[in-house]
């Protein structure tokens, strides 16, 4: 895997608080730490949307849907928004 350099510039007490709990929760240097915080925001959007369009295929339902049925939909869901961000 290849990387890029990406710079920008951070508050001090920012930058303080990444160091602090990035050591905290034993992260080698601040870099992995910031990786994984985006990772994980990444992840947090996707799964909002995904819920969103869950909530809009729920929407469009005239019928009541079973409990198995909204779990194939959301599957369908994940899978479909997976393979749109990869």
């Amino acid at each position: 895997m290849t990387t890029e350099l990406v710079t920008f510039k951070m508050e001090d007490t920012l930058l303080k608080d990444v160091d602090k709990t990035s050591k905290a929760a034993g992260f080698h240097n601040r870099t992995e730490f910031i990786r994984a915080a985006l990772r994980d925001k990444i992840e947090e959007v996707k799964l909002k949307h995904a819920m969103i369009e869950i909530g809009k295929i729920r929407g469009k339902s005239p019928r009541k849907t079973t409990d198995e049925e909204l779990e194939k939909i959301r599957e369908k869901a994940f899978n479909e928004l997976d393979r749109k961000f990869k």
